[in-house]
């Protein structure tokens, strides 16, 4: 199989064309595929209408599909239970209200973040299936870490250089007036610490890795000053020059690495639907200091 790979923005971001997610790829395909990512960071895949279980399969070619831990505000699909529902319609179909415990916590993704960055060995990547997509805003935005660290001035720079930053899964739920974790999702998500500094462990490219929805503390700062260091490395990384965003098609699918980007999406019309499902591929490696 061969695929044509069209890069989308110089910072990040490529359409993929040649790929049935459908059909499983030869070991060829999937590691130009692999290739295509380590250089691009995330992976458009248009028109591809697969259903939860392909999509699954998918994933597959790139390492376990997680199993999300938060059970009680059912963003976990009860049909197929990799599927993480980024979605403002239940799986009877009724449209939630922006009020619901679920959607608040989704509307966490509008800040910049990083997928799984609360556990141990955090996630190499996620793939997003758009089925019903938003014509009101909804855009998916990616940075690239890598721009950020090569271009991030020196007095940032000496302040997370050597430091680590806390991941604490219950930081979303202050930052936006969810539910808290219960006490048995706590115990499986207790708060972690990651360096601030990371290489990558296929490129070897040293990036920021910082995750303002989870980042709740920094090692050897106060809470307010480190709060602020978030605040102002999220500022510098949300720069246009670094940045791919994505304006969905019906079943675009998108991939990318959560190991050298973070993303976040732009408001849209919540009376709008808009039913997205996300696999997120188990971490292989702990984080690398670089």
């Amino acid at each position: 199989m061969t695929i044509t790979v069209i890069p989308r923005h110089p910072a990040l971001g490529a359409e993929v064309r040649g790929i049935d997610m459908r059909r499983p790829m030869d070991a060829a395909t999937r590691q130009q595929v692999i290739d295509a990512w380590t250089r691009h960071l995330v992976l458009v895949f248009p028109d591809q209408q697969i259903s939860d279980e392909e999509h699954v399969e998918f994933t597959r070619e790139f390492g376990e599909p997680e199993i999300f831990l938060q059970t009680s505000l059912k963003l976990r699909s009860e049909r197929v239970k990799e599927i993480f529902l980024v979605s403002n319609v239940d799986e009877q179909g009724r449209l939630m209200t922006p009020a619901e415990p679920s959607q608040k916590q989704l509307s966490s993704a509008q800040q910049w973040h990083t997928d799984s960055s609360y556990r141990p060995v955090p996630s190499t990547g996620s793939l997003l299936h758009g089925i019903e997509i938003s014509r009101t805003g909804g855009l998916t935005q990616f940075i690239n870490m890598y721009m950020v660290w090569d271009e991030l001035p020196e007095a940032l720079r000496r302040q997370v250089e050597g430091r680590r930053a806390r991941h604490d899964f219950g930081m979303m739920a202050r930052l936006v007036g969810s539910p808290p974790p219960s006490g048995a999702e706590r115990a499986a998500m207790p708060p972690v610490w990651h360096p601030l500094v990371r290489r990558h462990p296929v490129s070897g490219r040293t990036s920021l890795y910082i995750s303002s929805i989870y980042n709740d503390a920094v090692e050897g700062m106060e809470d307010g000053a480190a709060r602020r260091l978030i605040e102002e490395l999220t500022a510098f990384a949300a720069q246009p020059k670094y940045m791919y965003r994505h304006a969905w098609e019906p079943h675009d699918v998108l991939m990318w690495d959560n190991r050298c980007t973070v993303h976040a999406v732009t408001p849209h019309d919540p009376a709008e639907r808009r039913v997205m499902h996300r696999t997120t591929i188990v971490g292989s490696d702990p984080v690398i200091a670089a």
